[in-house]
């Protein structure tokens, strides 16, 4: 179960339910008169399944561990609040496909960046022409899709 396969499955499914995770939460946020509303009941209904999640497969963390964990690793919450807020707000606006396109472009930019320079403690990757190519064409999916 821990095997390359797996790993792009999940993947595979984790993307498709972040594309309908858009249009889900801008009409949960419609419905709700804001879109903070709807990004917070997003989240709690995300953190129950979590909870139940962990109670499930009995995950507890370990005292050393938490207290290794640098300032910026507890920000990850924090981006997903950004990142649930923004689609909701903008899915309306730009259409489905838009917003994934440009999410996927921003995503790939800075995730070259990061690979770069080994932040936040990852293996650097050097950025290449190849992988600066890749964002370029990305870029211009985005200008396709939002041609459309």
């Amino acid at each position: 179960m821990n095997g390359p396969f797996f790993a792009i499955a999940l993947l595979v499914v984790a993307g498709a339910l972040t594309a309908i995770q858009g249009p889900s939460n801008a009409r949960l946020s419609n419905g709700l008169g804001s879109v903070v509303n709807g990004a917070f009941v997003s989240f709690v209904i995300g953190a129950l399944a979590l909870g139940i999640l962990a109670a499930a497969l009995q995950v507890k963390p370990e005292g050393q561990e938490v207290r290794s964990i640098p300032w910026w690793g507890w920000l990850g919450g924090l981006y997903g609040c950004l990142f649930v807020t923004s689609i909701a707000w903008a899915v309306p606006r730009l259409g489905v496909a838009t917003t994934m396109t440009l999410v996927v472009a921003a995503q790939m930019a800075i995730s070259v960046v990061l690979d770069h320079y080994g932040a936040f403690g990852t293996t650097p990757q050097p950025a290449s022409l190849a992988r600066i190519g890749g964002i370029l064409l990305i870029v211009g999916g985005v200008l396709l899709v939002r041609r459309g």
